[in-house]
């Protein structure tokens, strides 16, 4: 039982919903245009959150490796860190749930591409790839891009243009350039629960020559590109809505009020480690924000 619950532990499901935010968007988005499809959405769903806990082990791993999850990380100790799980085990762990991803990916794939052309099908087969791919090397190998500052690109990209405009196309068969912004939304939501990562464990990671975004940038430069992030979030959705007139789907952004007093926050913070408790605060409200746009959609 005490193992099980190290693994639960390393699996960090307080990360899931973020993950699964952008899968909700997309999914309802397609909704709201007349298509939806049960088994396309329990997929997507499952295979989202295979990703995301291959994602936390491959990370635990990586920084073990590299030292990065040492004595002056904040935040809850992690598995190897701990002792709780060996180096050898999470390797077996990260293995199994690459496996997990495939084994829900490829149906999802070949059940929503089944009236495309077969580039499309090949298409997401390698965007699929490349999901698993970059879970495993954000700290994982000589070139984890963790290390040198494509963190945020990365997350923006798989989180939210993959995320949302990928599972939206699975329903309806087409691009639609009006789910940018829902993608931009997201995307950048998700960036921002990075950045508040990033900045909390700035000065571990410097030492540790982990480059990220905030240990090129600093500190306090790092606090307006946060600004930047949660403002330009709103600013995606709200063209989203606006173009496809979704006036009920505005509530969904309610969420935002609740930012902008973290925001307020984040600026008045000089200690670091003090920005943990808000982690949780932009993930959850991002993932608020999604299970408000699934409500609207019936409205």
């Amino acid at each position: 039982m005490m193992k099980l619950k190290s693994w639960i532990q390393a699996a960090r499901l307080r990360t899931l919903p973020l993950s699964l935010s952008g899968i909700i968007v997309g999914s309802f988005a397609a909704y709201q245009y007349g298509f939806w499809d049960a088994t396309i959405f329990s997929l997507a769903m499952l295979t989202t959150l295979f990703l995301q806990v291959l994602s936390n082990f491959a990370n635990d791993l990586g920084d073990s490796y590299k030292g990065a999850d040492n004595e002056h990380r904040v935040g809850p100790k992690r598995a190897i860190q701990s002792g709780a799980i060996s180096q050898k085990e999470m390797i077996i762990g990260t293995i199994i749930m690459a496996i997990c991803s495939l084994l829900t990916a490829i149906p999802l794939i070949i059940i929503g591409t089944a009236q495309m052309p077969a580039s499309v099908l090949w298409t997401y087969v390698v965007l699929a790839m490349l999901c698993i791919l970059a879970a495993i090397t954000y700290t994982v190998g000589k070139k984890a891009y963790g290390y040198n500052g494509m963190g945020d690109v990365m997350v923006f990209i798989f989180f939210g243009l993959v995320g949302v405009l990928g599972v939206f196309s699975l329903y309806t068969k087409q691009f639609d350039y009006s789910m940018v912004g829902l993608a931009i939304g997201v995307g950048l939501l998700s960036v921002a629960v990075l950045n508040l990562n990033n900045m909390r464990d700035h000065e571990n990671d410097k030492a540790v020559n982990k480059i990220t975004l905030v240990v090129s940038m600093g500190f306090n430069t790092a606090k307006i590109y946060h600004t930047l992030l949660i403002i330009g979030s709103f600013v995606g959705f709200v063209i989203s809505f606006w173009l496809n007139e979704w006036w009920f789907s505005m509530l969904s952004l309610l969420p935002f009020v609740l930012l902008i007093k973290h925001l307020a926050t984040v600026w008045q913070t000089k200690i670091p480690q003090s920005l943990d408790p808000e982690l949780k605060k932009v993930a959850l409200s991002t993932f608020f924000i999604s299970i408000l746009f699934l409500i609207s959609s019936f409205l």
